[in-house]
């Protein structure tokens, strides 16, 4: 079929399928194909260029495409000079090389101090194209450069340089789905990345850039000394902020939230967000009014605002966040997510995340993986996030790129998940303004994060008391000498014509004014609307955490309720042991059997979700439940989870029901806790319920239990009902999977800021469940949850406890009937450990001589309850603290002047427990059994 010579009118025409089906039996294997075709891909890949590091062997393949769908090329009775056919190939490398390695030779650091990267393919003499080619005409393929499908080489690099070499540079080739690549390929190249604003949106840019930089000089000189993170250098991400906020409206966004560290903070608050700069200012002279408990740092704290728009007013909210940076990024997602749910099905169109980074930050902080990681995920997605980058070059202290990452950009974290980065340079705000409106119809169009990194510089130290040149001397030679990016673009629009010199200045005057009377000189904030998807917070104000609420059900709304979950569809296979809970649970209803703890959960979630209250469960396997407990997501035998071969029982008890979620997590906790942390903070009409997979892997979300979960409400006066699930109980398994640090928790305690309990028996978990989201008390519960009792057949519950008048026990009494006068010592405890003493006591005959009290709630501390069942027994001189943990572990020290607080005069507090530890368990189990008997014997032995 072929001549020795390959006929190059294959290339066109109705032969493109085939040629592209040629060359993709040549990647997958060379000997497929005819030995003239062979040797012609071999040659073509073989050329420099012809195969970037990142995108294997895609510029070829769009090259053929290109030059199947072009016929117009050059040809010569249906044929091709294969000379010209060689140059038409170079040009087609040398635009695929502009869009891999553009961003190489961008114009984007404004101190011009960032070195051109990997750009020898951007000569066109790299892909064999000379000078006298600059006046051929060559094919550009469909849809590229305003539509024009041919043009000289000369007019091409001209181009190619505008769209991905001037103040924006693109990375995208990396994304695997080709309507992608070509969209984004499409929009930058039909206008070759050049804005193109009205006189009108101009001086509007550069009144934001000139409200941004005035603000910030006005507090230098008004607060010498103080802290305040200036933007200083990066002015132009308040003017693409603002751009964002006044623009979104137009595409249905009704909502912005934003999530930001402190580099910039106070000016969003003001300039964005049209916080009073008065109010501002009375928290730099610390007149600010002493509202919360403790409050925080002006530039931790939130605000939201309704903001006027042309296309609509759009509600704004900045989210409170620690000096932890990043850690925010989860919350906010969190938080999108439940207000995207109470809007339905438009919801992730309504309602928008932007998320604004540091540069060492986004790359050097692992909660940044985690939370890309959530971005597609089916629990967790928020359909795309807008993120900022303002990359000032410097990090915190570092300059050199060689110690602050091991990535060539601060950005390719994001190409984890195939989001494209769009590299601006912060002294263009225009084209700032302009990658924002991509990066929102990119989001729009394809529903998943994009990438902002505006390259700026930090005109002032780390927080306006450092000297930076102290570490980073020949950077701020350059920071000195530079006008600034107000005066840069002043000077451009008055050389446009568009503004006066005059009026330039002007702007800076009528922003200092404004500021002198402490009002903003844009009066963008709405004071009179209401967003008709407001909760009401006053419904959740209780802070009685005794509230009574109804938390029994009638029996046979019990059985109601299981005959629903205990059903499968047809034809499903069930596992044997699904098969097996399912059978039990049908007779636990019926009162034939006592009921365990995943029964008992399970009855709480159905009879929520039943009667209109959401349930949200997430955990690393907590759809099974880590200990094979819950089963609240069938699996048929038979089928793939992707086929419907997952069943969840709980979404179908009812028309009309609340919504049931379960979700398997990724793996890990920091992440996933401040997720839903945000999703509480924002959902409180939700049971919402984070499940650590062993308790001590809350370990790795300590910041978020430190900075957000125990503080803030008495910082920044959020509520939230986040239920925390923590399996904690010494059953030999070692050091890591014994303790959830319950001391850590109770450190914490303060204020009746959490509630900590430590059940001990199913109908507990029944009813602390019911009572989180029935009451109107919302603050973080963190149960602690034994995984021996989950089938220990003394902990499971009579159906009578989980009936009418039945509530939870802050504090259980001692079971046993006998002469309380007779009662030698009281011993107090928490958790399984209370079957351990029990057993014990019992086997000894010590019924009489010994009571156990079980602490059921360790915080807010039960007083009135604990007293009532101490005054049983008044003439007892020793009450005892009994636990499993290590002496400088556990609740011993957290509650030790809580319970003396409730004993008479004549009664000593003493302790029985497992010695102090550096570690939190021992791992040989020979040595747990001997400790164990040995706190059990100090805890009973009478003499």
């Amino acid at each position: 079929m072929m001549d020795d010579k390959l006929n190059f009118s294959y290339l066109f025409g109705s032969n493109a399928p085939y040629i592209e089906e040629l060359y993709e039996n040549f990647l997958n294997d060379p000997q497929l194909v005819d030995d003239n075709w062979r040797h012609y891909f071999s040659d073509l890949a073989a050329q420099p260029g012809a195969v970037e590091r990142d995108v294997a062997h895609r510029p070829i393949q769009e090259s053929f495409a290109n030059l199947a769908k072009n016929k117009a090329t050059a040809a010569i009775s249906g044929g091709l000079d294969e000379t010209l056919m060689k140059k038409q190939v170079g040009v087609l490398r040398l635009m695929s090389a502009y869009r891999i390695q553009g961003v190489g030779a961008a114009r984007l650091d404004p101190l011009e101090r960032m070195p051109s990267r990997n750009i020898e393919a951007l000569d066109p003499k790299f892909h064999g194209l000379s000078d006298a080619d600059m006046a051929v005409q060559f094919s550009v393929g469909e849809g590229d450069f305003s539509g024009r499908d041919k043009m000289t080489l000369s007019d091409i690099v001209s181009n190619l340089k505008q769209t991905y070499c001037g103040h924006i540079g693109i990375e995208y080739m990396y994304i695997a789905n080709t309507d992608e690549r070509r969209w984004i390929r499409n929009y930058f190249e039909s206008s070759l990345s050049t804005p193109k604003f009205n006189a009108e949106q101009k001086r509007y840019i550069l009144k934001q850039i000139t409200a941004a930089e005035t603000m910030e000089r006005y507090l230098h000189t008004k607060y010498v000394g103080q802290k305040r993170f200036s933007v200083e250098g990066g002015e132009s991400a308040i003017a693409g902020l603002n751009y964002l906020v006044q623009n979104v409206a137009k595409d249905g966004v009704e909502e912005v939230i934003i999530g930001m560290a402190h580099r910039g903070r106070l000016n969003v608050l003001v300039n964005t967000l049209g916080k009073k700069p008065s109010d501002l200012f009375a928290e730099f002279e610390g007149r600010a009014a002493a509202t919360l408990p403790s409050g925080d740092v002006k530039y931790h704290m939130g605000f939201n605002s309704d903001i006027a728009t042309p296309h609509g007013a759009v509600h704004v909210t900045l989210a409170f966040n620690p000096s932890h940076l990043e850690i925010v990024n989860p919350v906010v997602q969190g938080s999108t997510r439940a207000k995207q749910r109470r809007r339905g099905e438009n919801g992730q169109g309504q309602v928008l995340p932007v998320l604004i980074h540091g540069d060492s930050a986004f790359i050097g902080l692992g909660v940044n993986q985690a939370t890309f990681n959530l971005s597609k995920t089916r629990g967790y997605t928020t359909g795309g996030t807008i993120h900022l980058v303002i990359n000032n070059q410097i990090g915190f202290t570092t300059s050199d790129t060689r110690d602050v990452r091991s990535t060539v950009y601060c950005t390719d974290i994001a190409k984890m998940v195939e989001a494209p980065v769009f590299h601006v340079n912060g002294d263009d705000p225009e084209a700032v303004c302009f990658v924002v409106q991509a990066a929102l119809d990119y989001r729009k169009k394809f529903h998943k994060d994009v990438v902002i990194d505006l390259v700026c510089y930090r005109k002032l130290g780390h927080n306006e008391g450092d000297d930076p040149t102290l570490t980073q001397p020949m950077m701020y030679k350059k920071v000195s000498q530079h006008p600034g990016t107000r005066a840069l673009y002043a000077d451009k629009l008055i050389t446009e014509g568009i503004i006066k010199a005059e009026e330039a200045e002007g702007y800076i005057q009528a922003y200092r004014s404004a500021l002198d009377k402490g009002e903003h000189v844009e009066q963008t904030r709405l004071t009179d609307y209401e967003s008709k998807h407001r909760v009401d917070w006053s419904r959740y104000q209780g802070q009685d955490w005794r509230e009574k609420v109804e938390s029994g059900l009638p029996a046979a709304d019990i059985k109601r309720l299981a005959d629903k979950f205990t059903e499968v569809p047809e034809n499903f296979t069930l596992h044997n042991t699904a098969k097996r809970v399912l059978e039990a649970r049908k007779g636990m209803a019926a009162g034939r059997q006592p009921i365990d703890w995943g029964m008992a959960e399970t009855i709480a979630y159905a009879s929520l979700v039943t009667n209109g209250t959401g349930v949200r469960i997430s955990g690393e396997d907590s759809g099974r439940g880590t200990f094979s407990h819950r089963h609240a997501v069938l699996h048929d035998q038979n089928r793939e989870k992707s086929d419907d071969g997952a069943y969840v029982p709980l979404r179908h008890m009812a028309d009309g029901q609340a919504d049931f979620m379960v979700i398997d997590s990724i793996l890990n906790e920091e992440a996933v806790m401040a997720y839903e942390y945000g999703f509480a903070c924002s959902a409180p009409d939700k049971l919402t319920i984070w499940e650590a997979q062993f308790g001590d892997f809350a370990n790795g979300a300590q910041v978020v239990i430190d900075q957000f979960i125990s503080s803030g409400e008495t910082k920044w006066g959020r509520l939230c009902g986040l239920t925390t699930i923590l399996p904690h109980g010494y059953d030999g398994q070692g050091p890591e999977h014994s303790s959830a640090r319950l001391e850590r928790w109770l450190q914490l305690c303060s204020e009746e800021n959490m509630q900590i309990i430590m059940p001990s028996e199913a109908s507990q978990m029944f009813h602390i469940l019911r009572r989180q989201a029935l009451r109107s008390y919302r603050k973080p519960l963190v149960i602690f949850m034994s995984k021996r009792l989950l089938r220990f057949k003394d902990s499971m519950s009579p159906l009578e406890n989980f009936t009418e008048g039945s509530a939870f026990r802050p504090v259980i009494g001692d079971v046993e009937k006998r002469d309380n006068s007779k009662v030698k010592r009281v011993i107090l405890c928490a958790g399984q450990v209370y079957y351990d003493l029990a057993a014990a006591r019992t086997e000894r005959n010590l019924t009489d001589d010994i009571a156990i009290i079980r602490l059921e709630q360790l915080y807010p501390f039960p007083y009135e309850e604990i007293k009532v069942e101490l005054d049983k027994y008044p003439q007892v001189k020793e009450v005892m603290w009994a636990q499993e943990e290590p002496r400088n572990q556990g609740a011993f020290y957290q509650i030790r002047h809580r319970i003396e607080r409730v004993l008479n005069d004549s009664q000593k507090l003493t302790y029985a427990g497992r010695p102090a530890s550096a570690s939190p368990a021992v791992g040989y189990m020979s040595k747990h059994v001997a400790q164990l008997k040995q706190l059990v014997d100090d805890a009973i032995n009478l003499n």
